[in-house]
C-alpha cells in the first residue's frame, strides 16, 4: 500500500468521525485499490536466469529485472521475491542455498543484499579486474589512448577526454598528410 492510499484512508476515517460527531449519516469509505505489482512486473516480460556462460550476462539480467521492478514500483521485499522468482536451475539452487545459509532469526534479505550476493556468486571479482585492465589498455589501431596518466572523477569525463585526444590525433594526421 502506498503513502497516498494510506493518506486517503486516513482522510476518509477523519471525515467519518466528523460526520459521526455531527450526527450525519456515515457513508462507507470507497474500497482501496491495491495495485497488482507482480502482474505489472511480469507484464514487462522480465528475463529468466538459469546460468550464464559469460558472467556479464548475469549483470545484464540483473539490470533488466531491476528495470522492471522499478517500473512496477516494487518495495524492497517485493524486489527480492519477484527477482528470485525469475531464477531457475542452478541459479535457483544458489538462491535456496543462500537463504538456507542465513540464520533463522535473520531479517528478510534486502534488495541490496540480493544484488551483492548474486553478483559475488555469478560475476567473479577477477573478471571485473580483467575487464577494467582491458578497458584501461584500449588501443585505437596501433595507438594507445593516452589516458592512463590522468585520473577522472567519473566515467563520462574519461570518455570525453578520450574523444578530445582522438580528435587531436586525427587533426595532426590530416596536417601531416597535407605537408
Amino acid at each position: 500500500m502506498t503513502i497516498e492510499q494510506l493518506m486517503g484512508i486516513q482522510a476518509n476515517l477523519m471525515q467519518a468521525m466528523i460526520n459521526h460527531i455531527n450526527n450525519e449519516p456515515v457513508a462507507a469509505p470507497p474500497p482501496v485499490q491495491v495495485r497488482e505489482k507482480r502482474g505489472e512486473f511480469l507484464k514487462g516480460r522480465p528475463p529468466v536466469f538459469t546460468h550464464a556462460s559469460d558472467p556479464l550476462e548475469a549483470d545484464d539480467w540483473l539490470k533488466a529485472v531491476e528495470k522492471q521492478l522499478n517500473i512496477a514500483q516494487c518495495s524492497d521485499l517485493e524486489k527480492v521475491l519477484y527477482a528470485s522468482g525469475q531464477l531457475q536451475g542452478p541459479a535457483q539452487e544458489w538462491w535456496e542455498s543462500y537463504q538456507y545459509g542465513r540464520p533463522n532469526n535473520a531479517p528478510s534479505v534486502t534488495w541490496k543484499e540480493f544484488i551483492e550476493g548474486f553478483r559475488s556468486h555469478q560475476i567473479p571479482e577477477g573478471l571485473i579486474e580483467l575487464k577494467a585492465e582491458e578497458f584501461w589498455s584500449l588501443k585505437q589501431g596501433s595507438m594507445s589512448l593516452q589516458l592512463m596518466s590522468n585520473t577522472y572523477p567519473c566515467f563520462q569525463e574519461f570518455v570525453n577526454h578520450a574523444i578530445v585526444i582522438d580528435n587531436k590525433r586525427k587533426e595532426m594526421d590530416a596536417k601531416k598528410r597535407k605537408l
